[in-house]
């Protein structure tokens, strides 16, 4: 099995992909090939599957980790390169989402509106699921006792008043791995560590490998030292971290577990036994 980081904010130096605010990830399996969410647009989208020699028409399926545009700005141009193609989903990922910017309410869901045909081949559901053998989505993580990986800007309209974006569509993807298990993020907004126990929970263990956005970049010290000391209790994963976990989390990790952090640019492939 490989994760390839498709699109991501970061490069990998001397690499032809393009970076853009946004994630997506490429994975392969026993001869499928499949997406985990597809990043801001669809034309970093199309170059960078193009540089990794993969046709849209060659994927078996697209995964969502959730609705925000920077994850589902290049589903518009997929579907119409591989018309066909399966989507999976929590049913939140087709309501409206917002992002307060200086007191004007701008759309931050999905960046166009499904036809007939496109929303028969959205697989919605809030329950975990298995895509493939040893490939789990999910569904709705609760409960939430832990700090959620929110921004004070993202809303949703409900009973014609705006309240706080509950991240209901969050979800991140399992591999199942004989060495342990393989926990693939989005952005995490329903928070690092009810994630990580949520794992724990369904499976009985804690992963192994932790791998993409983790929605640290607003984290305080507090925060942060908690995540620290929950990952070593639970045994200390490794980290590829990317897109929006943060600088300042990513150097704080880093000094916490020596060795155990390492960056996952777009053009970053990495290989499980």
């Amino acid at each position: 099995m490989r994760i390839h980081c498709l699109v991501d904010n970061c490069v990998s130096r001397q690499s032809a992909y393009w970076g853009e605010h946004g994630l997506a990830f490429l994975l392969e399996h026993d001869g499928s090939q499949f997406l985990f969410d597809t990043g801001g647009s669809g034309e970093v989208l199309a170059h960078n599957l193009a540089v990794a020699a993969v046709a849209a028409d060659d994927l078996d399926f697209v995964i969502l980790s959730h609705a925000h545009r920077d994850h589902t700005g290049g589903l518009a141009w997929l579907l119409g390169a591989a018309p066909e193609l399966q989507v999976y989903a929590h049913p939140a990922a087709l309501e409206a989402h917002y992002s307060d910017r200086s007191g004007e309410m701008c759309e931050k869901g999905l960046p166009f509106t499904l036809s007939a045909e496109q929303e028969a081949r959205m697989h919605l559901s809030k329950e975990r699921r298995v895509l493939l053998p040893g490939v789990v989505a999910s569904g709705e993580i609760q409960p939430r006792p832990c700090p959620e990986g929110r921004s004070p800007h993202h809303y949703v309209k409900a009973a014609g008043k705006w309240i706080p974006d509950p991240y209901h569509d969050d979800q991140s993807l399992i591999l199942q791995r004989e060495e342990g298990l393989v926990l693939v993020c989005g952005c995490c907004h329903t928070g690092l560590l009810n994630t990580v126990a949520w794992v724990e929970r369904e499976y009985g263990e804690c992963p192994r490998i932790i791998v993409g956005g983790l929605h640290l970049a607003g984290a305080d010290g507090a925060h942060i030292a908690e995540i620290v000391g929950e990952l070593k209790r639970r045994g200390t994963p490794m980290l590829y971290p990317n897109h929006c976990t943060g600088e300042n989390a990513i150097m704080a990790l880093s000094q916490a577990f020596p060795g155990r952090v390492e960056s996952f640019p777009a053009g970053s492939t990495l290989t499980l036994p």
